[in-house]
């Protein structure tokens, strides 16, 4: 793991100039109900509005300065944050960019990927479904893919998130994180690699890691929900399996109703706007799926704000 905690802060020095240093928000025990003091990393604060440009960015970065990236730009798939950071970086970079995302893409995810100038492209029903169309086209035009997990410079990209909150919260013994593919927990998991013990937090309907933890291996799981679009990935990647097998403490499913009241509580208490998948790690804290050994001191990513706002209000 030494290699990939380098690549990670290789690539925070890479993408600085590119990506915001979100800020560490600490609240008091109680302030949102648990009897402990939280820190919320607001990662919902990155540009495109959630954490997945660190990853674009440091994989059209690194093909930039190895000559690889080619005239047709790049492509992607992606259930909409993943596009949006791509369509971002692309943008903010001077490159053609492709997505393909299914017809369940929310519009609030779409409106971003085409406002950044992407051609958007709609594909399946699903993640894989649209993941597939994409290999397709990427043979026809030569454009360099930039995968939404499965890839070593996303990877380790998405670490700098860890390296970010280590810092920020040295103290920290528990960092609550959302699943989907695994890209952000296996960078964050190889960065802490077990200094603190990094917990996985899924939603019932999208049991990715927790299933392929308990089968030994990346296996199809159910894809379902109110952040399928975030986190419906069908298998976890196979670059951050074993460092979620080495790394990840915990896995921990929650029910969508934990994660809309997280939502809410969030909109209330804070007035964060957090999409589905951006609250599910703080929903496993509120709802009490995840309890907090004493004297834990716990972080949580709030990853993802993609989502209309209307539908946190209440």
């Amino acid at each position: 793991m030494n290699a990939l905690r380098a690549a990670i802060a290789a690539a925070a020095a890479r993408i600085a100039p590119c990506v915001r240093r979100t800020p560490l928000l600490r609240l008091a025990a109680g302030e949102l109900g648990p009897p402990v003091p939280l820190a919320l990393k607001l990662e919902l604060l990155q540009h495109a509005g959630s954490f997945k440009p660190r990853g674009a960015f440091n994989r059209m970065l690194l093909a930039r300065e190895a000559g690889e990236l080619p005239p047709a730009g790049v492509i992607a798939a992606s259930g909409g944050n993943h596009g949006a950071a791509v369509a971002f970086a692309a943008g903010a970079l001077g490159v053609a960019a492709e997505i393909f995302v299914p017809r369940t893409t929310p519009d609030a995810k779409r409106d971003r990927i085409a406002r950044a100038g992407a051609k958007l492209v709609e594909a399946g029903t699903s993640y894989a479904e649209a993941q597939k169309a994409c290999l397709v086209r990427q043979a026809e035009t030569g454009a360099l893919e930039v995968h939404a997990y499965d890839h070593e410079a996303v990877l380790a990209g998405q670490g700098t998130v860890g390296r970010e909150f280590e810092a920020d919260a040295p103290e920290l013994t528990h960092v609550l994180v959302a699943v989907g593919g695994g890209g952000l927990i296996g960078g964050i998991a190889a960065w802490y690699a077990g200094s603190a013990r990094v917990v996985a937090v899924e939603p019932a309907s999208c049991p990715t890691l927790n299933a392929a933890l308990a089968a030994g291996r990346p296996v199809p799981a159910p894809v379902g929900g109110i952040a399928a679009d975030a986190l419906g990935a069908r298998e976890v990647g196979r670059l951050m399996f074993p460092i979620a097998q080495a790394f990840v403490a915990e896995s921990v499913l929650v029910a969508d109703e934990a994660i809309r009241e997280a939502q809410k509580i969030l909109w209330r208490h804070l007035r964060l706007v957090a999409e589905p998948g951006g609250a599910t790690a703080l929903a496993a804290v509120l709802s009490g799926a995840w309890q907090p050994p004493e004297g834990a001191r716990v972080g949580v990513l709030v990853c993802g704000s993609n989502t209309d706002p209307a539908t946190v209000a209440g």
